[in-house]
């Protein structure tokens, strides 16, 4: 069982990025109460999650986003603090998001790596094959899911607790925000609300996320160990296997396709193909092409249309995030210094190294 000062630390990781949200404010109006009676309600078993909101949106595509409440995130926060350290060591290297250490930039970088010694530095041809994984969250099998997590929770009552959350359907009890009529951009088979009973794990929660990768670990260790392939990179629900054979990539995918009907998947068709690594490596939002990694073009297309748009006040963060954004690609000057331009058209000020911009006096 935790201690109460487990939980004090948990809320402060949760708030970290959550504290102007009115969930946040409301429950710090009273936090020594609030945690009190959130920290006897898990001793005592009295715990239930409460009411989740969902709303749609609509970057990069539409999408439903469900948003548990904030007390409800805070034990998140407490489960995925406390389990999820023995889960990571046994992931591989390969693995990414939702892991210290690992998010977009760390994939980046190493699918390159993975790209440059195949290749010898681009100096012999190789293949790679591009997955995704088809409706994903909407998909995930929790019996499969609770399976891969008692393989390492051993202790009854973190068990119990990830049982609660994980078991837990937001769909008996929710609020709808936002506009009713984006709900139906949202195609019917991505709607959680759709989804078979003790199937789909809501978007927009750390636990979530955690889950995901802990079924997904026995797919990677599966195309490392049982496939063979030795070049792997997986970012959430979208993976590269690279070979020097592109025959290789074909007898790989079948083998792939197998080991996800075993958890209950399938692979996109529409997002699967084969393509020489010449020709560019389109993943986390960069394309890796010989000597260069840039931004995807629709990214960067979007950012320049948005500090062009964008209202005043919403300016400065936004234009800094892109700009953090466009600079994790290697070969990103050009890209920057076409932001920068149309930054200095709305009379922003920008940094020398053309890495950010400032506020206005």
């Amino acid at each position: 069982m935790p201690a109460f000062s487990d939980l004090v630390e948990d809320y402060f990781d949760c708030r970290r990025a959550k504290r102007n949200s009115k969930s946040a404010l409301a429950f710090e109006i009273d936090l020594e109460q609030n945690l009190l009676e959130l920290y006897d309600e898990l001793i005592e078993g009295r715990y239930h999650p409460g009411r989740s909101i969902c709303f749609v949106i609509t970057r990069p595509k539409p999408r439903e986003v469900w948003a548990a409440e904030f007390r409800d995130r805070i034990v998140h926060h407490l489960l995925y603090n406390r389990v999820s350290d023995r889960f990571h060591r046994g992931f591989i290297a390969d693995s990414c998001a939702c892991i210290p250490g690992r998010g977009t930039l760390y994939a980046a970088e190493r699918l390159e790596h993975h790209v440059r010694s195949i290749t010898q530095n681009w100096s012999r041809p190789a293949w790679y094959i591009k997955m995704d994984l088809s409706n994903f969250f909407v998909s995930i099998d929790k019996h499969q899911v609770r399976a891969q997590l008692a393989k390492r929770i051993h202790e009854p009552w973190w068990m119990a607790l990830a049982d609660l959350i994980l078991f837990h359907d937001p769909r008996t009890d929710f609020e709808m925000r936002g506009d009713p009529a984006l709900i139906d951009r949202v195609p019917a088979h991505k709607r959680l609300v759709n989804a078979d009973e003790h199937h789909g794990l809501p978007i927009g929660n750390l636990s979530s996320q955690f889950f995901a990768n802990v079924l997904l670990d026995s797919l990677d260790q599966h195309i490392k160990h049982r496939v063979g392939a030795r070049y792997y990179c997986r970012y959430v629900d979208d993976f590269v296997l690279l070979h020097e054979d592109a025959s290789w990539l074909t007898a790989a995918r079948a083998q792939i396709e197998t080991k996800l009907a075993e958890l209950g998947l399938q692979l996109n068709p529409r997002k699967t193909f084969i393509q020489p690594v010449a020709r560019g490596i389109d993943m986390v939002g960069q394309v890796i092409k010989p000597w260069s990694r840039t931004t995807r073009r629709r990214t960067y297309r979007q950012a320049i249309r948005r500090v062009v748009d964008i209202d005043e006040g919403d300016l400065f963060e936004t234009a800094n995030s892109y700009f953090g954004l466009l600079g994790q690609a290697t070969s990103s000057h050009h890209d920057r210094c076409r932001l920068a331009n149309a930054l200095r058209r709305r009379g922003q000020s920008i940094s020398m190294d053309i890495r950010k911009t400032y506020r206005k006096p």
